[in-house]
Parts: C-alpha cells; sequence; structure tokens
C-alpha cells in the first residue's frame, strides 16, 4: 500500500440519483472507467457518459428483480484484491479480474419507505443486500480503494483527485471507509428495528442506535466537554427538525431545553387555545394559557420572572408580532413555535442573539419513540412517556370533590407536572402556574419551594395575597406522607392531583379531608429523573 492509490475504474450503483450525471461526466473527463448497474447506467447513458454494464463483466445478468447483480467474483475480487500482494494479483490475472479503484454506491431508501409508512412486504423489497455488500468490501480494502456513500462527497472526491493527479490519499480512504460502516451500520439498525417494532419484540437481543450527524457543537453541558448533534430521521416536529430563522448556533444546553420547552408546550392543543411555556435547565419556570398568546406568555412569565431571565419559550400557535414584542423585552435564548408572522420576525431581527426556530406543526405527546440513558457499561432504554389522563379517569377520594373550575387546574397542573424534574410539585391557578418545586430529594421540600416561588411571584406582581390561595396542586408521583400534602394545604392549596398508590394512601387522604382539600387520583405516576 502507499499513500496515493490511482483512480481508473470506478463501480456506481445508486439509488438517490442526486448529482449522478454531473460525478459520471466529471469523472469520464479524467480518464476513468466506469461501470454501473440498471437505472444508475441509464442515467449516465442519457447524459452522455460512456458506460460498461457490470453484467458485462460479471458475463452473468441481472435477475431475481435485480436481487443478484453485483454479488459475484468479478466485483468483490475487484473490491477485495490487495493490490501489493502476489498471490491476489495473481489470481485477478487468472481469473480475469480487474480492480475496482472507486466504489459510488448509495442504498435502497429502506429509512425513506419506513417514512411514509410502507407494508411489511415493500419494506422488505427496500432492504439491501449487495450494496451493502459491496461497501464493506471496498471499505476493508481501504489501503487501495475509495468509497463513496453520501451524495455529499462527490465534491470531496473531485477535489480529492484535482489535487493528487487522479489519486486519493490513504487519510481521504480511510475517513471514507469510517463514513461507509457508519452507512451500513445506521442502516443495519434502522432494518432491525422496523422488524423487532414489526414483530412486537420490546426488548430485542441485540439494539442498535444510529443518528446523523446535524451539528458539532462548540462544547457539551460544560466548556471542558465535547459534543455534537445528531438526529434520527424521524419527522417528529420539534428542535431536531426545526428551522432556525436567525441567532447563533444552538448549543448542547439549548437544544436539551429546547425540547423539553416544546414538548411541554405540545400538551396543550392549539385548538384549545393558546399556551406558552417557559424553560430553564429542562424544568418549566412558567407555563400558562390565555385568551391570546401574550396574555398566556405574560401569565407564564409572571409566574417566575426571576428564571425566565435567558430562558427558552415555547408557543402552541405560531407567534404574531406583539407576543414578540413582549418577548423581546427580555433576554431569552430560544423561541420556538409551530410558525411565526413577518412581523414576529421582524421583532427579532433586532435581536442578534436570539435563536427562532419553526416547526410547521407540533409532536403529538401520545405518540412517541423511546428515551435512552447511558449508565456505566450499558444503557437504559424505555416508552417515551405518553401517558394521558382525562377527566374520566380521575377518582375522587375525599369528602369533597372538585368543582369544574378546579378540575381544569387540575388537569393543567398535571400535565406540566409530567414535564418537571422528580419529585415535582406544581401550583396552578387560574389556568397558568404561580409555583413550581423541582428535582428535590423529598415531595415536602418541593412543596415548600413551590409555595416560596409562589410568594415571591405575590411580591414581585405587588398582589396582596400568594397566589398559591385558592391554587390546584399536582405530585408526579404520590405522597409517601401526609407532610407534603399538608405543606400545600398550608400554603392555600384548595384540591390535589396525584396518583394514588402509597401504602398510607388513607392517612393521606385523611389529611386531605381534614384540611378541606379536594383530591383526585390519576392511578398513573410522571417520574421525570
Amino acid at each position: 500500500m502507499t499513500d496515493l492509490s490511482p483512480v481508473r475504474r470506478a463501480l456506481i450503483s445508486v439509488s438517490d440519483k442526486t448529482g449522478l450525471t454531473e460525478l459520471g461526466q466529471a469523472l469520464e473527463a479524467r480518464g476513468v472507467e466506469i461501470l454501473s448497474t440498471g437505472g444508475s447506467a441509464r442515467a449516465l447513458r442519457e447524459a452522455g457518459v460512456t458506460v460498461k454494464d457490470v453484467a458485462e463483466v460479471t458475463q452473468f445478468p441481472e435477475m431475481m428483480d435485480g436481487r443478484v447483480k453485483t454479488l459475484h467474483p468479478m466485483v468483490h475480487g475487484g473490491l477485495l484484491a490487495l493490490r501489493d500482494n502476489d498471490d491476489h494479483v495473481a489470481a485477478m490475472k487468472e481469473h480475469g479480474i480487474g480492480p475496482i479503484d472507486l466504489l459510488v454506491v448509495n442504498l435502497y431508501p429502506f429509512e425513506a419507505a419506513l417514512a411514509r409508512g410502507a407494508g411489511y412486504d415493500e419494506m422488505i423489497e427496500n432492504i439491501d443486500i449487495g450494496g451493502p455488500a459491496m461497501i464493506r468490501a471496498a471499505a476493508k480494502n481501504h489501503g487501495f480503494v475509495t468509497t463513496i456513500v453520501d451524495v455529499e462527497d462527490y465534491d470531496a472526491l473531485l477535489g480529492e483527485l484535482d489535487a493528487n493527479d487522479g489519486a486519493t490519499t490513504y487519510a481521504f480512504r480511510q475517513r471514507q471507509a469510517q463514513i461507509a460502516y457508519a452507512r451500513t451500520g445506521a442502516y443495519d439498525a434502522a432494518v432491525s428495528t422496523w422488524m423487532a417494532e414489526s414483530i412486537g419484540e420490546t426488548a430485542p437481543r441485540r439494539r442498535v442506535v444510529a443518528g446523523q450527524l446535524a451539528q458539532t457543537l462548540r462544547y457539551g453541558e460544560n466548556p471542558h466537554q465535547d459534543a455534537a448533534f445528531y438526529t434520527d430521521g424521524s419527522s417528529r416536529p420539534g428542535v431536531a427538525t426545526a428551522t432556525q430563522h436567525q441567532g447563533k448556533e444552538l448549543s448542547y444546553n439549548n437544544i436539551n431545553d429546547t425540547d423539553a420547552a416544546f414538548e411541554l408546550v405540545a400538551e396543550f392543543a392549539p385548538e384549545d387555545g393558546p399556551a406558552v411555556a417557559i424553560i430553564k435547565h429542562a424544568n418549566p419556570c412558567g407555563v400558562a394559557r390565555g385568551e391570546t398568546l401574550i396574555d398566556a406568555y405574560q401569565k407564564a412569565f409572571d409566574c417566575d420572572r426571576t428564571s425566565a431571565f435567558g430562558g427558552i419559550v415555547a408557543l402552541n400557535q405560531p407567534l404574531d408580532g406583539e407576543t414578540a414584542r413582549k418577548i423581546a423585552e427580555i433576554f431569552t435564548e430560544v423561541v420556538i413555535a409551530p410558525g411565526a408572522s413577518d412581523a414576529a420576525k421582524e421583532v427579532f431581527a433586532a435581536k442578534k442573539n436570539l435563536r427562532l426556530l419553526t416547526t410547521d406543526g407540533l409532536p403529538d405527546t401520545r405518540v412517541g419513540g423511546q428515551t435512552i440513558r447511558q449508565v456505566a457499561g450499558g444503557y437504559l432504554f424505555q416508552n417515551k412517556d405518553n401517558g394521558f389522563i382525562g377527566e374520566s379517569d380521575l377518582k375522587v377520594v375525599t369528602k369533597k370533590s372538585p368543582t369544574d373550575a378546579q378540575l381544569r387546574d387540575l388537569l393543567f397542573a398535571w400535565k406540566v407536572a409530567k414535564h418537571v424534574k422528580s419529585n415535582a410539585i406544581v401550583y396552578v391557578k387560574d389556568g397558568a402556574t404561580v409555583g413550581v418545586g423541582a428535582g428535590q430529594m423529598s415531595r415536602l421540600d418541593s412543596s415548600t419551594i413551590a409555595a416560596t416561588k409562589a410568594a415571591r411571584m405575590a411580591k414581585e406582581l405587588g398582589l396582596p395575597e400568594t397566589p398559591a390561595i385558592g391554587s390546584a396542586v399536582a405530585s408526579d408521583a404520590f405522597f409517601p406522607f401526609p407532610d407534603g400534602l399538608l405543606e400545600a394545604a398550608a400554603a392555600g392549596a384548595t384540591c390535589v392531583i396525584q396518583p394514588g398508590g402509597s401504602m398510607r394512601d388513607d392517612e393521606v387522604i385523611a389529611a386531605a379531608d381534614e384540611a378541606g382539600l379536594a383530591m383526585v387520583f390519576t392511578g398513573m405516576r410522571h417520574f421525570r429523573h
């Protein structure tokens, strides 16, 4: 092996024909002989490129609807032969195998078929066999063979050939080999994941996760951590599929917080009215409904004005100019919404550091994939928390039943609590959070913090009393003791929603009755660690 490997003969077989004819013409202009198959060969010939059919080389026709065409020693020998191995060279000469110096292959569009909801039989036919086999062969022999699997690398290839008098460097071939193996790995991951889901296998023996680089990040959670953002090919509306209209590149923390904000605000259907969520460090510091977006934003902002500074704002309806002007009054890192008016974009144009993202829709919070967390030596997989509780699912367990207005606030608080780090306590009044306690080691501490925040809200707004008085309170998991519940009652709460299921439920219910609270059980918890 030498550093430079000349490209004299190429095999091109692609499903995605983007840039194909331009590549073929450029290679031919550089004196490269081109082998090809099926539709790729036709497209190249129509562009005036001289092409030799692989069937002519193998002396074996394409057959079985194209399932068998490149799985042949004349192809794989040309890809795998070591040019500096005398035995390999002798075998090539004996059997008339010509070396293949460049392989350009992209695979059957399995992921695209999956995205459009193709049926089982069509999915099977979109599993490529010959392509991955050739890619793996060429990439293994990167000492001599260049492998290209992505359209975006065509220009880099041609630049490499121009810079090295028709050859490629070993470093270039190494990089392309790594890209090639990552592509076949991702492809196999998509196939195996789809098949597991198709046969109802929730915990397959082996599991593979793949992603495509969307952005190299400046750093991770902290400056000393390297980080990058990968997408999984999903069409789910959110931070990964959003259009960024302005502002600096998103950071690791921006992406994490923006995802949390948008998933939370998506709990509130746009047809039920405007809703706004403000997130700081992956926890909501204010969530509200309103008659208008600006009304909802103001209510969300008022919950915790201190924490809202430098936060993430998510809206469940397209952003308008009036709301944009209100948001722009303080420093905000990111605003994400299903859309934005020209007036809103014009307002934000003066805020160079503010990122505006639009998504053309909201994610369905009742449908979702999986969450993945790495631990030492392994990974934890689970279904996304798509749990939903409606009014008919609630069980009144106290002597006092909640009023209709209280039920609305209880269900609102429950949706918010689902997105608050455990232990979570959320106070809500009139369709807006007035206190959030998150991530504490005890539910009592979360109740106290939420009540303290409500008292601070009253002071900041000049209210005559804490908005916790008359509020509805949600707890993401059961109260193991009455203390957390009584803390909420002492703050002024009048009704509670919680999962129930504690060994001391009777004791907690009795405490609620004594305090004059109305309490409902959901039978479902929402831990979020």
